[in-house]
């Protein structure tokens, strides 16, 4: 009975150690391509930002509605036109990638986001959560969550600001044509 315990208790504890597959990952080839298609955004590389994505890849930027990668890219450049400079700062930014019970590979990066307005000079920090689902090397989903808020009040200040000079310009061009009269 003793034995018979014995290799019960041992069947347990073999099937209990049963290694698990790794599902966490600090280190992987889609980390790095996600990283370089932060570089290539960040040096405004749309070319090589576009070939990280699958033809058929929906990109969700806080919204649930999916955007191709072209259309999304458009937006991005409307964006970026308004900043003199932009981008992830190293300290602070985390990647893993993570394999699902659906075995599906997802790549999630943390980061803070600065940029500078170029009208008005001011600076804009805001954290950022992308996760990006990977078949074959290419991000065929991906969802980016910002507060987008500090964004568009930074861009609608510059906005009045660009304005309010713009009639002081021309008040000022009229006063001086007067006065050559």
């Amino acid at each position: 009975m003793k034995k018979l315990l014995l290799v019960m208790l041992a069947t347990i504890l073999f099937v209990a150690c049963k290694d698990q597959p790794q599902r966490y990952f600090e280190t992987s080839h889609e980390i790095d391509i996600l990283k370089s298609g932060i570089k290539a955004y960040e040096d405004q590389d749309w070319t090589a930002w576009r070939a990280n994505f699958a033809d058929t890849a929906k990109i969700h930027h806080n919204t649930i509605k999916g955007l191709s990668p072209e259309d999304n890219m458009t937006n991005l450049q409307n964006m970026v036109v308004n900043f003199a400079s932009y981008g992830f700062q190293d300290k602070g930014s985390f990647s893993e990638m993570v394999i699902d019970k659906d075995a599906e590979t997802w790549v999630n990066y943390w980061g803070i986001w600065n940029g500078v307005v170029m009208e008005s000079g001011e600076k804009v920090t805001v954290p950022v959560h992308l996760t990006a689902r990977f078949i074959d090397s290419k991000i065929v989903e991906e969802y980016v969550y910002y507060d987008s808020a500090p964004i568009l009040k930074a861009l609608e200040a510059a906005k009045k600001l660009s304005e309010a000079e713009a009639p002081i310009e021309e008040a000022e061009i009229e006063n001086a044509e007067m006065a050559k009269e």
